[in-house]
């Protein structure tokens, strides 16, 4: 199984960015996400979704974010709108798959940095 992230970099607040993750080597993936981990913080969960659609989000990003998958590619998306410089991290994609979501699998990690 690997996972491909692309899409981090440095922007202004209040600017954009669109983060992709494409797995491959696996079938039937039943949530795709992103976390985050900035310096001396743990890893938060950012954004995920469902293979059905659903999302959840971490409060800070509510109204800014946007996650969305490509089931047909195993890719899933994270829009950043309005991007603030506490959205300053490394950002990983995650998918789990298995009756249980048992089996889980991480990509490499995406910097993004947000200037004031």
């Amino acid at each position: 199984v690997q996972l491909q992230a692309s899409g981090g970099g440095l922007v202004q607040a209040g600017g954009s960015l669109r983060l992709s993750c494409a797995a491959s080597g696996i079938n039937s993936i039943n949530v795709m996400g992103w976390y985050r981990q900035a310096p001396g913080k743990e890893r938060e969960l950012v954004a995920t979704m469902t293979r059905g659609g659903r999302a959840k989000y971490v409060d800070s990003v509510k109204g800014r974010f946007t996650v969305s998958r490509d089931n047909a590619q195993n890719t899933v998306y994270l829009q950043m709108n309005s991007l603030k410089p506490a959205d300053t991290a490394v950002y990983y994609c995650k998918i789990e798959a298995g009756i249980f979501n048992d089996l889980y699998y991480w990509g490499k990690g995406t910097q993004v940095t947000v200037s004031s």
